[in-house]
């Protein structure tokens, strides 16, 4: 086992056992903060993971000790083969999980009930329809919202990630929470944080505090639980006293949690990803289709991670935007 660990072991002394791998650039949203208005370039098909080299890639960090995988994208429902992609990774031993925007998730319960499933988040960066067509830059609303109250009859552990931006839906953080009381959901505000194309910059951004001095300028201070957050999370959570839902806030920007983490992301095009910050990228699809082992590679890439956010380890280096213009857009990592 000690071989095992110390592949996915890095420098700082962390252990990796999530994998989230990207399955496509393409998504049937366009939302600002993730995807630069005029689009990004896509891979070619060619440059793409098959299903079979994404379980071959797979299978080798379960084989040293990744215990949970998450499907995004784009959106990973658009990809034409993603019944047999969630086959494949069903035969793993491991926790499957998929991020989607929820828009055509309605059509894929059968399967992804079949392939065990069972946690979904889903992309809401507002409950007003207006809003979120602005952000989506699409009409599809109402089937968003009507499908996550749809995977919630199903059984289905559901979250809701929402991006806060400053001006634009801060003044949703309460709709949000109230959205729980009657839903056993749980909202995740986040912080807006800097990618290509996406015009962040620090005012832009909506911080732990400033969310928690919503809530506490809105509920009583016995109403606020806090509660007990899941090792290696990303988030603080909270619920509102009798409440069915729950509420957290993911503060990659203000609070890094990067002391815990424990992911790693493979890109659609077969890159692997030490950190959602970082700009570097190491190519494990090349040498899988040269029939080399990949795990010298993986071992690297984790061995570079850095300590804080790609190395981005205040706040004055985040603003820098020759730093996070280096990483590709959103869009193309996977989230």
């Amino acid at each position: 086992m000690s071989e095992e660990k110390n592949i996915l072991q890095d420098s700082h002394g962390r252990d990796h056992a999530y994998l989230r791998i990207s399955l496509t650039e393409r998504c049937n949203l366009r939302c600002t903060y993730c995807m630069p208005a005029d689009g990004v370039p896509l891979s070619p098909k060619s440059h793409l993971m098959t299903y079979e080299e994404i379980y071959d890639i797979a299978k080798t960090f379960v084989d040293h000790g990744v215990t949970k995988i998450r499907l995004t994208g784009g959106e990973p429902l658009v990809r034409k083969d993603i019944s047999v992609i969630l086959e494949k990774l069903a035969t793993l031993p491991v926790e499957l999980s998929i991020t989607s925007n929820a828009v055509i998730i309605d059509k894929f319960i059968p399967v992804l009930k079949a392939n065990g499933v069972n946690k979904i988040n889903v992309s809401l960066d507002s409950l007003d329809e207006n809003k979120f067509k602005h952000i989506t830059r699409r009409h599809e609303f109402r089937r968003v919202y009507d499908n996550i109250l749809l995977l919630v009859k199903e059984g289905f552990t559901v979250k809701v990630n929402a991006v806060l931006m400053k001006g634009f839906n801060d003044n949703e953080i309460i709709d949000f929470i109230h959205f729980t009381r009657d839903l056993p959901v749980s909202v995740r505000f986040i912080e807006f944080m800097p990618f290509d194309g996406n015009k962040w910059d620090m005012s832009k951004m909506v911080s732990y505090a400033e969310v928690m001095n919503y809530v506490n300028d809105t509920f009583n201070k016995d109403e606020i639980l806090r509660l007990q957050d899941a090792p290696n999370d990303t988030s603080k959570n909270y619920k509102i006293k009798g409440y069915k839902g729950s509420f957290a806030i993911i503060s990659s920007v203000t609070n890094p949690f990067c002391d815990s983490c424990n992911r790693l992301r493979l890109t659609a095009n077969g890159q692997l990803k030490n950190c959602l910050f970082s700009s570097g990228e190491s190519d494990l699809l090349t040498t899988l289709r040269a029939g080399n082992s990949i795990e010298p590679i993986i071992q690297k890439a984790v061995q570079a991670k850095f300590k804080v956010r790609g190395g981005m380890d205040t706040l004055e280096k985040l603003q820098k935007p020759d730093l996070h213009s280096k990483n590709r857009s959103m869009i193309t990592i996977g989230g």
